[in-house]
């Protein structure tokens, strides 16, 4: 009995060392070997198209499992968490900052556009107008 399963483990080991494998690259990772898997024979790619689909792998979020969780993981270095913990703080609110600048500016794009635009359709409604008498 455990010569039969030992294969079978194996297998199971190996579809899931694949897997993962395939989950570091994330979706591009598992959208190339659903194209590879056509290429080579196309039952392997149409098993890997259905896999994502019904592994919720397609239209997830992300099908890597890194998450802001693993990043804030402890090393078990106080100093380096600490370091890490303020770095990982300063990028978040420079990243805010940006993203706020960015707004503005496209607030202000918008405004010298729109600015134009009733600025040039006041001066042809000024020339379409006949002077006055």
């Amino acid at each position: 009995m455990t010569t039969a399963t030992a294969p079978a483990q194996e297998v199971t080991s190996f579809v899931h060392r694949a897997e993962a494998w395939l989950d570091g690259f994330g979706k591009p990772g598992w959208i190339a070997a659903m194209i590879l898997g056509f290429v080579v024979f196309w039952p392997i790619g149409l098993a890997l198209l259905a896999y994502m689909i019904w592994g919720k792998r397609m239209f997830s979020k992300s099908c890597c499992k890194t998450t802001r969780h693993a990043m804030t993981r402890s090393s078990g270095n106080t100093a380096f968490d600490a370091y890490k913990a303020d770095t990982l703080r300063r990028l978040e609110d420079e990243q805010a900052a940006f993203d706020a600048f960015l707004e503005r500016l496209r607030e202000a794009k918008d405004k010298s556009e729109f600015d134009a635009f009733m600025a040039e359709n006041r001066r042809k409604r000024d020339e379409e107008r006949p002077a006055p008498a």
